[in-house]
């Protein structure tokens, strides 16, 4: 199961990954926001972050603005390796080298089409499992 969550800014991009998201036979909890009304991203950012590490979710995706502020909340959950991701590439190498468990988008910063790109390649990459990566994932722990 995937885990999504918003805030305001990222509500309409949240509606697109949704319906491309049940195209794609993928099971998701919706934790919010459910509109555009002005809300603190620190919420959503917190509820999707906690059900990925308590195994509610096996992984997230989480939409704000710019993707910074909502990213940066998350990441102060232990245990929670949320990276914010423009392009393609970005999202492919978070998930082969840091096993990143939850993708922050900035629904002004990246277009639909490409977001929709993204959270392919961050749905369909696996982590590399190299020694390497999983020698710095546990210094990042």
């Amino acid at each position: 199961m995937l885990a999504i969550g918003c805030d305001h800014g990222g509500y309409a991009l949240k509606q697109e990954i949704l319906a491309h998201l049940k195209k794609r036979g993928v099971e998701v909890k919706d934790f919010g926001t459910y509109n555009e009304d002005s809300c603190d991203y620190p919420v959503y950012a917190r509820a999707v972050a906690q059900a990925v590490t308590s195994g509610e979710c096996e992984r997230g995706i989480l939409i704000c603005g710019t993707g910074i502020g909502i990213s940066i909340a998350a990441n102060k959950v232990p245990g929670v390796r949320c990276a914010l991701c423009g392009d393609c590439f970005s999202a492919q190498a978070t998930r082969e080298h840091n096993d990143a468990n939850v993708l922050a988008l900035g629904a002004r910063v990246t277009g639909p089409g490409l977001a929709l790109k993204i959270v392919d390649t961050f749905l369909d990459t696996p982590f590399s499992n190299d020694e390497r990566h999983i020698r710095r994932i546990s210094l990042i722990e």
